[in-house]
């Protein structure tokens, strides 16, 4: 994994988790454990399609594919974690 590899896939990680914040709404806590868990999610799905070798969607040593759909699995579990009860 080469350093702008890494910076290209934080930066599209990134702003997946701050869409997700603009699309759910919620407080700074929030987008800030909304980008733990993109962070969290896009490198695991990096690691996982490297792993298996799942390369659909890939850019350079990126498996884009693979850390794309595993980011946003992990957006949905961090909205759901997130809830409060009204």
């Amino acid at each position: 994994m080469t350093i702008p590899a890494f910076l290209l896939g934080t930066l599209i990680a990134t702003f997946l988790g701050v869409a997700f914040h603009f699309w759910r709404g919620g407080s700074l806590g929030h987008l800030v454990f909304y980008l733990v868990m993109s962070w969290a999610g896009f490198w695991l799905g990096q690691v996982l399609g490297a792993w298996f070798g799942l390369t659909f969607i890939s850019y350079g040593p990126l498996h884009l594919g693979m850390a794309i759909l595993t980011c946003l699995i992990f957006l949905i579990i961090a909205r759901w974690l997130s809830k409060t009860t009204k």
